[in-house]
């Protein structure tokens, strides 16, 4: 029988064979042995991955050590929290803000796999498949794709097809999938969902919305970061949006911003994984129309993750420097201070004509953290 999400899903067990092998004869893959395994000798290295014979094998063997070679060079302290809330039997549906191309995911991975738990499918952008070799990397991790650009008919086909396939990984093969809260990451430090995800998540149910949104078991997700990934590159593309009205992104940004990502010191990072979603939270009163049943889920999310935020003290200074007084000075030192001005000075020395907006978004990224946490982390507690 034809397989309808075969051009969507990761690699089956056929399809890896050759792709490991692939990847094994790259021309980059000198380069990323000695990243990930700088104590073996290559063609050792090679040989193993070529050997690799599924998804589980390439993440144990391959990715796993990957992970763990990005914390160790870019995160000074790696903490994570809410593993109780998981139920190594039952599939999820993590929805999560989203502050890095490939980092946000990559950790949840890490954290599970560390625990003995299941790890997650992943959803991966058309966007980010620039490559053989990149398409090969990415289901082979469990990467499943999510079609990015698409005109409004094949939008809606494309949409269907992806909340069928995440339905069924959830609720038929009992398997956890990623998903970010909205398309594309959070460049502004606003994390919010997007109802139109939760819209794309009861295509596939029935009419029963309550029953269709519960049976996902939505997990949400919150990833905190000291140092904002890509924080100069985010500041110069809302620049832009500003002052243009709309941003083209150059040939290779993505690949840029994902290795950037990666690679650039990120200080302190905690992952969050929050109480689930209750089947009596989804029973809204007072609704007038479906739409308000999808906002009202996307707050819910929201709610969660804004309470579990994690604040640094690069939320705090930003916050202090953009309203110029000293309201949270008890966060940070002098020495904090003086390393975020860095950071600070960078974005301003963009080649860009109006500083007072390159500082307004610069701060934004880190300072709209605190104002959007505060009350539900007062309300939390």
């Amino acid at each position: 029988m034809e397989n309808k999400f075969a051009d969507l899903c990761p690699y089956t067990q056929e399809e890896i064979a050759p792709a490991v092998k692939r990847i094994a004869q790259s021309e980059h893959f000198e380069k990323m042995a000695a990243f990930v395994f700088p104590d073996r000798k290559v063609e050792d290295v090679r040989q193993m991955v070529a050997n690799i014979t599924c998804t589980d094998d390439f993440q144990a063997k391959v990715m796993s050590e990957l992970n763990n070679r990005i914390i160790q060079k870019s995160i000074r302290n790696f903490t994570y929290d809410g593993l109780q809330h998981i139920d190594p039997s039952k599939g999820y549906l993590f929805v999560s803000s989203h502050r890095d191309v490939m980092l946000d995911s990559a950790l949840l991975q890490q954290i599970l796999f560390n625990n003995g738990l299941r790890t997650t499918e992943i959803t991966f952008g058309s966007n980010l498949m620039m490559s053989q070799l990149i398409v090969d990397i990415g289901k082979s991790n469990k990467m499943f794709t999510v079609v990015r650009g698409a005109g409004m008919k094949d939008f809606y086909k494309n949409s269907l097809l992806l909340s069928e396939y995440i339905r069924d990984t959830v609720t038929q093969r009992h398997e956890s999938v990623w998903i970010a809260q909205r398309n594309g990451r959070t460049k502004d430090g606003n994390d919010a969902t997007d109802q139109g995800i939760i819209k794309m998540f009861q295509m596939s149910g029935t009419s029963d919305v309550v029953q269709s949104i519960s049976e996902l078991n939505i997990v949400p997700m919150v990833v905190s970061y000291q140092i904002e990934p890509c924080d100069l590159l985010k500041t110069k593309e809302i620049y832009i949006k500003k002052k243009e009205g709309k941003y083209e992104k150059p040939a290779g940004e993505d690949f840029i911003s994902l290795m950037q990502g990666l690679m650039d010191p990120k200080g302190d990072v905690d992952i969050t994984i929050c109480e689930p979603v209750r089947k009596e939270e989804l029973n809204f009163p007072n609704l007038t129309n479906a739409n308000d049943f999808f906002k009202n889920v996307a707050s819910l999310i929201d709610k969660r993750i804004l309470a579990k935020y994690r604040l640094s003290n690069n939320n705090y200074i930003a916050h202090d420097l953009r309203s110029g007084n000293n309201q949270y000075a008890k966060h940070y030192t002098a020495a904090d201070k003086t390393l975020f001005l860095q950071r600070y000075h960078a974005a301003l020395n963009l080649p860009f004509e109006d500083k007072d907006l390159l500082s307004s978004i610069f701060l934004g990224i880190y300072a709209n953290a605190v104002d959007n946490t505060s009350a539900d982390q007062t309300a939390a507690n």
